[in-house]
């Protein structure tokens, strides 16, 4: 094919020739039209790219392949104290995956990349009595957390159905107002204490059977899927999850939510909070759907350790370490892989520090 373009130039470029000397034209008027010729053999056309041109592209392509192919795993380091550790160094450590140890291509320390956040916040009976107390720590966090053309949130509150209030945005005055327009709205007919009485028939069953229960699972999931997936790219992605963990009516498992996030590369960071007196906080399942996600829980028992919790979260996501290393498995077959992080500095290890990062990703 390029051996054809190059004979019709040349054709071509005869037929401008013969015409030139027929005129009479000047020598410099046949460079112009010769090197017009070729101005218009090599602008795009048409005409299927040459080959050479493909073996180009090819070779840019497993270029990026290679950088892509990069496996990103962040990690806090805490002492006994709850206190953050930022002196550990790549020799003092090892990355395995699914038990083989990986090449490290690149270690950091105090990775602050942009965040891109959601605040998902239970709105269901359980949560009356403290959800003033959620809305101020939450409102609070974002505007000490958000950075003006850096960071961006959005604000999703729940019952048994999933209302986005807020999208993506980096706009911390919608944020709060967001967050302050959310309320609890009792099931119709509510009047406290669990008892129900006559008034306006809600419109369906499943409406009310909606309204009177809680489908953390299903937020969860939702959030991952329809909101953090329209994030920026190369942000630290994070759900702020307040509840009492007693979720009544989620269609999706558990571990279906925990997969969704996992493959939205988003930790969750879960705050029990609720009528601890009247419902009781779920601890164990707000722990199990942290630790799989390489998030925290926290269970504050008053205003102050709610505003610690929300700060302790603000550090997690700002002093991170980062690895980063080309899997030895090159399959991407979808596969769960399983993430390990071991120190191996004797000294470092007398130190019983904990490090927090997610366990395993999906190879896409």
């Amino acid at each position: 094919m390029k051996v054809r373009l190059f004979t019709a130039a040349g054709i071509f470029a005869v037929m401008v020739l013969i015409s030139v000397a027929a005129l009479n034209v000047g020598t410099s008027a046949q460079s112009g039209n010769t090197n017009s010729s070729r101005q218009r053999v090599a602008s795009p056309s048409p005409s299927p790219t040459p080959r050479s041109q493909d073996e180009e592209t090819l070779r840019s392509d497993e270029v990026l392949r290679v950088e892509t192919n990069l496996t990103n795993v962040f990690f806090t380091a805490s002492d006994k104290h709850k206190r953050f550790v930022s002196n550990l160094k790549r020799e003092d450590l090892r990355i395995l995956e699914d038990g083989v140890p990986q090449q490290i291509f690149t270690f950091q320390q105090n990775i602050d990349l942009p965040l891109s956040l959601a605040i998902l916040i239970d709105t269901s009976r359980s949560e009356e009595r403290t959800l003033p107390d959620e809305k101020v720590a939450a409102q609070a966090f974002l505007e000490a957390v958000m950075r003006p053309q850096k960071d961006e949130a959005a604000v999703v509150s729940f019952t048994g159905d999933s209302t986005l209030e807020q999208g993506l945005t980096g706009n911390v005055s919608r944020l709060r107002r967001a967050i302050e327009r959310i309320e609890y709205v009792p099931p119709s007919g509510l009047i406290g204490g669990g008892v129900v009485v006559g008034g306006t028939p809600p419109i369906s069953d499943s409406q009310q059977m909606l309204a009177g229960s809680t489908a953390i699972w299903d937020a969860v999931f939702t959030t991952s899927n329809e909101v953090l997936r329209d994030s920026a790219e190369h942000t630290r992605r994070a759900i702020i999850l307040l509840t009492d963990g007693q979720d009544t009516s989620s269609q999706v498992h558990m571990s279906e939510s925990i997969n969704s996030a996992v493959k939205a590369d988003a930790l969750v960071y879960a705050i029990g909070i609720g009528d601890r007196y009247s419902y009781g906080v779920d601890e164990g399942s707000l722990r199990k759907i942290t630790e799989a996600t390489g998030g925290r829980a926290y269970f504050p028992r008053n205003e102050s350790e709610l505003r610690d919790a929300f700060a302790q979260i603000q550090r997690d996501l700002r002093e991170q370490y980062l690895i980063a290393y080309a899997p030895s498995n090159k399959s991407r077959d979808g596969s769960y892989r399983r993430v390990t992080i071991e120190l191996i500095n004797p000294e470092i290890q007398k130190q019983s520090l904990k490090l927090t990062y997610r366990p395993g990703y999906f190879a896409k």
